[in-house]
């Protein structure tokens, strides 16, 4: 009888173990496999639905992205006063929410992406084919112009004559400047994008309740709060592209370069922070 109860002592101690603090090894040991490297190429991408799929959800997530967003600058731009209007901290709001529930709704399909750093970035960690990344770059740059022509065909007056919402390196700061504001910006982006949908940590932490496209959205926010003044926030190459396009002035030509080199370099700086120091992925393939 006394036997009985030990057994049943151990039984009940085995069954409810001891919580363990977040991100200790005793979390380690769940069953995860590293899944392998995309190919460079993949010509069966080619052949699928799915493929066309993803591409056609990244072209409607960045047009419903630019109309939303640029509508709100428009309106901040129109208003005699920033108290009259949702202010610089409503225009972050709209930025960081529109990602928030774009990503939430496409990233079952395409990943989510609605930005050509976010692709490269995570192409550079082999999270995609480069047919795909080229693919989803198009189609983002695609869905920007056509978001931006939308906005333009409601008011095309205030549109050309309040900047179009086009990124441009503001007035006291320099070209420099604004370079260093866009690579530490989509740095900030893209790190978080690959914290947030990091397999292993969901295995490991699953017990967490987390939600994604939550601190994505978050993060697009507060860059914007800090960038607004300096470069209007770019962080989007596809967003600048289709902003400066239907725009189409030459203040919006004049820096553009840097909307598209900030953006990538912070992407590759995000990507080989995450995957050499952070998930030490090449020592890992050594061993």
């Amino acid at each position: 009888m006394a036997e009985n109860k030990e057994e049943d002592v151990n039984l009940g101690a085995n069954k409810y173990r001891e919580p363990q603090p977040l991100g200790t090894s005793a979390q380690t040991d769940k069953d995860y496999n590293e899944p392998p490297p995309a190919p460079l190429f993949e010509p069966g991408e080619l052949s699928s639905w799915s493929f066309y799929r993803a591409g056609i959800a990244e072209f409607m997530a960045t047009f419903l992205f630019l109309y939303i967003t640029i509508l709100t600058v428009m309106g901040l731009k129109r208003s005699d006063s920033l108290c009259s209007s949702v202010g610089i901290q409503g225009v972050a709001w709209a930025f960081g929410g529109m990602i928030f529930a774009l990503v939430y709704c496409t990233a079952g399909i395409s990943g989510g992406h609605i930005n050509p750093a976010v692709t490269f970035g995570l192409f550079l960690a082999r999270k995609l084919s480069l047919t795909r990344a080229v693919f989803y770059m198009v189609m983002q740059c695609l869905g920007a112009i056509c978001g931006a022509g939308v906005v333009k065909g409601f008011m095309q007056g205030p549109y050309q004559r309040f900047g179009g919402g086009a990124n441009v390196v503001q007035p006291g700061y320099t070209k420099g400047d604004g370079l260093g504001a866009e690579i530490i910006g989509t740095f900030v982006l893209v790190y978080t994008v690959f914290s947030a949908t990091d397999a292993k940590r969901s295995a490991r932490d699953s017990h967490v309740p987390i939600l994604a496209p939550l601190p994505i959205g978050f993060a697009v926010f507060l860059v914007h709060l800090a960038t607004i003044p300096i470069t209007g926030t770019g962080i989007n190459p596809a967003r600048s592209l289709g902003a400066a396009i239907i725009f189409n002035q030459d203040q919006a030509w004049d820096d553009h370069w840097i909307f598209w080199v900030g953006p990538f370099i912070g992407a590759a700086l995000a990507a080989i922070y995450h995957q050499i120091i952070i998930r030490a992925i090449p020592f890992k393939s050594r061993a």
